[in-house]
């Protein structure tokens, strides 16, 4: 490589930038010292990440070091730069350009290359037109050259629409990083926070924001300007601002916005199933009316906790109609932290059987009856007084199947919502009724996409108004 360096210092310039650019897309040679990957390195990397692989075990399969591969994904925000992307069929593969520079250099016609690689004569004459190699004023076709400048010019130096437009770029700003607000109007601090660019920091505060999504921001354009084309955005184009250096347009603190808190992309893991508790045979999940399944009667519920540090834990109420959302606020009972546990003694974390029945009955009944008809919950003990809540409350509660929490769809999207709120591993009983109503207003103030991006409270709003209208009956 030295030698070859020493034979192009007298070169002309333009030799010698045609011999960089064949260097650059040469594979890599691989030597004791140091490894130089290639465009087609990296685009192995790239799939060995999309197929589930860890930055590390990637570097390793395609031959570099681990600080190389996650340099490579860092930099991209977790996301395999355009310019990497799998060749698709409207384009020449390199392989394709191998075949006409052989065929070119046999001395054979535009067309007869056309109908050996079964391609257009007239995309063959372009290629050699726009890609061949220029060497003292003389076109010579070769792959290596044509694939590069095809490449380049495939590049987009486009400037984000975010970068430019102020209007647009302060929309979306405050509908990810705005104040949490109680009803009122008045701003919730939260906990005090420090970002610190972890993906996805686990067991630490995260500061409260309003939080929509990219997408619920994309959507919820239209119907905020109808008449205003200009404040359109893909939701792409907002995770690219976000998470790809070079971007500009937004902060990079505001992935710590986003409910995942990641400050890159990766492949989704696995969902893990929860432990659960013991019913009787008239309370499983079988057993619950058909209309609660279609969402098209509301009143039916699904619910579940969000544990925290030292058994502490906030209740969620879903509906499954709306996806309106119920805060049930879990004190410390008397004597928490003072005396040691008793068995088979009342739970003092806030979420035994009896205070978890007494604050499920507060919070219920504040529902009209025709909108508390069922209850659907993990296996969970702490609702193992259910049959005293359907008393109190009207309400039939039925159980999900065990290691089966796709039964209960709506309130686990929800409490992954909440978790952007609520991490695990931080202390939930610090927080007041009066604060879990603010959130809870948060949530249901946020569009969703299966309300057609109307928001819970609309639609909960909507299920409320038609049970005051006359002549309309409860079914119970």
């Amino acid at each position: 490589m030295g030698h070859g360096r020493k034979q192009l210092s007298g070169a002309p310039v333009g030799a010698r930038r045609q011999w960089a650019a064949d260097r650059a897309l040469r594979p890599p040679m691989r030597s004791p010292g140091r490894p130089e990957p290639s465009w087609a390195v990296q685009r192995d990397f790239w799939r060995q990440i999309a197929s589930g692989a860890t930055t590390a075990e990637a570097s390793e399969n395609v031959g570099v070091s681990w600080p190389v591969g996650i340099r490579w994904f860092r930099h991209a925000g977790g996301m395999a730069p355009i310019s990497l992307d799998e060749p698709a069929g409207r384009y020449l593969s390199f392989a394709e350009r191998e075949e006409i520079a052989l065929l070119r250099a046999q001395q054979h016609g535009v067309r007869e290359i056309a109908r050996r690689i079964g391609r257009d004569p007239g995309t063959i004459s372009r290629e050699l037109r726009r890609n061949a190699a220029t060497r003292s004023g003389k076109q010579v076709y070769r792959a290596v050259v044509a694939q590069w400048k095809a490449q380049q010019a495939a590049k987009r130096p486009k400037t984000a629409k975010l970068a430019v437009d102020d209007r647009l770029r302060e929309y979306v700003q405050e509908r990810l990083a705005g104040n949490v607000r109680r009803p009122d109007g008045t701003v919730v601090a939260g906990p005090e926070t420090a970002w610190k660019g972890l993906n996805k920091p686990h067991r630490q505060d995260r500061r409260w924001a309003t939080a929509w999504s990219p997408e619920q921001i994309s959507r919820r354009l239209p119907v905020d300007f109808p008449d205003d084309v200009s404040m359109r955005i893909s939701h792409e184009a907002i995770y690219q601002s976000l998470f790809i250096q070079g971007r500009g347009a937004l902060k990079r603190e505001l992935v710590a916005c986003l409910r995942t808190g990641r400050a890159l992309r990766e492949p989704r893991a696995r969902s893990r199933n929860k432990p659960s508790g013991h019913v009787s045979a008239d309370v499983v999940l079988s057993e619950r009316p058909a209309e609660a399944a279609d969402r098209a009667v509301p009143g039916h519920w699904e619910g579940d906790l969000i544990i925290g540090t030292g058994r502490s834990a906030i209740g969620t109420l879903v509906e499954r109609s709306s996806r309106a959302t119920l805060l049930v606020h879990l004190p410390r009972l008397e004597g928490w932290g003072e005396n040691p546990p008793v068995k088979n003694g009342p739970s003092l974390g806030g979420y035994g059987a009896v205070a978890m029945n007494a604050a499920l009955v507060a919070s219920i009944t504040q529902l009209p009856q025709q909108l508390r008809r069922t209850l659907t919950w993990d296996r969970g003990k702490e609702l193992s007084a259910h049959a005293q809540l359907t008393l109190e409350t009207g309400t039939r509660v039925f159980f999900a199947d065990p290691h089966s929490p796709w039964q209960r769809p709506t309130n686990e999207n929800t409490n992954g919502l909440l978790r952007q709120y609520f991490p695990k591993g931080t202390d939930l009983s610090r927080w007041s009724a009066e604060d879990l109503e603010a959130v809870a207003h948060t949530i249901n103030n946020r569009p969703r996409k299966i309300l057609d991006w109307r928001t819970p409270a609309e639609v909960f709003a909507e299920q409320l108004r038609s049970l005051q209208q006359p002549g309309v009956a409860s079914t119970d």
